[in-house]
């Protein structure tokens, strides 16, 4: 089967979008941080633009995209829709994002500093997916998807191919997900040399769901990271990319995402939101256990949060 995103896609992606986004920092965390004995590599691209790695997906769609007059359209859980919002501001488009009730105040904030309309209503993403998709076929605004497009996807990856730049000896990297975008497009580019481990919270597994029945099923949507994790079914591209590419998909409580949250703040300083601090929290509460003299990079990917919130006593 061919692939709906080739790494030629990546690699085009990542220079169209070069002058637009960061190159983010890699950092060593050093042994015993985060009460691990070995030391991990964090890819901190919650210091992207907006605030989380969608920026890139959201740029790659718009630089290879023709914009209509009415702009573009987004439904988000809160960082696709900033991404979008900052994208197309940048770029000189209109833009309607709508999220629903459950985005945290931190995002919604973040999407209106950017000067998009923002529409908030309905109780979960598949709300505001509807309002969003109806909204498109009244208004003839473009649809920029939050994972499960080829733009999405390709932009997203380009995530994997800096890391592989500044971190070339990485045996395994950790990845939250939500959708499927970002750990789509990172297993196009690291599995053939890298082990990729998908990283869900208990109560939002739409990928580990979809793996295991063999195609995208819906699920329940209960997580402390639903707000950036709360796809409630994946997409077919990213189940048919990451059926084949990612080698393990582990499952993390919300006490472990609020722990390695918490440590990511305390022990380094780096203010992550649940959803930026699950891929962590793996490691922190077990379910994944490197082997001895194992190379681990761990993917930092959101930051929106309020940093009153991260105050709160070492785990």
């Amino acid at each position: 089967m061919i692939d709906p995103v080739s790494r030629d896609d990546i690699a085009n992606a990542a220079l169209r979008i070069k002058d637009h986004v960061r190159r983010t920092p890699v950092i060593e965390s050093g042994a015993g941080t985060f009460g691990l004995a070995a030391s991990l590599t964090l890819k901190l691209e919650e210091l992207q633009h907006s605030g989380s790695f969608k920026a890139r997906g959201a740029f790659n769609t718009l630089l290879s995209s023709d914009v209509p007059a009415a702009g573009v359209a987004a439904a988000s859980g809160g960082n696709h829709g900033a991404a979008v919002a900052y994208a197309a501001r940048a770029l000189g488009y209109p833009a309607d994002i709508f999220v629903p009730e459950t985005s945290s105040p931190a995002k919604i904030a973040r999407i209106r500093s950017y000067g998009a309309t923002l529409h908030v209503g309905g109780a979960r993403y598949a709300d505001a997916a509807e309002a969003c998709a109806r909204h498109r076929e009244t208004s003839g605004a473009m649809d920029i998807h939050a994972y499960d497009a080829p733009g999405t996807i390709a932009g997203q990856g380009t995530v994997a191919l800096e890391w592989l730049e500044q971190s070339p000896d990485l045996d395994t990297v950790l990845i939250a997900v939500g959708g499927g975008g970002l750990i789509s497009g990172c297993a196009l580019w690291l599995a053939d040399k890298v082990k990729v481990v998908a990283v869900e919270p208990e109560g939002s597994c739409a990928l580990h769901a979809a793996l295991d029945a063999g195609a995208p099923v819906d699920v329940p949507v209960e997580s402390v990271a639903a707000d950036s994790l709360g796809a409630k079914r994946c997409g077919d591209l990213v189940h048919r990319i990451c059926a084949s590419r990612v080698s393990e998909s582990v499952l993390v409580g919300d006490d472990a995402i609020l722990e390695a949250q918490a440590r990511l703040w305390n022990e380094m300083q780096v203010a992550a939101e649940p959803g930026g601090a699950t891929a962590l929290a793996a490691l922190v509460g077990g379910a994944y256990r490197p082997a001895q003299g194992e190379r681990v990079g761990v993917l930092v990917c959101g930051g929106n949060v309020d940093p009153r919130t991260l105050a709160r006593d070492e785990a």
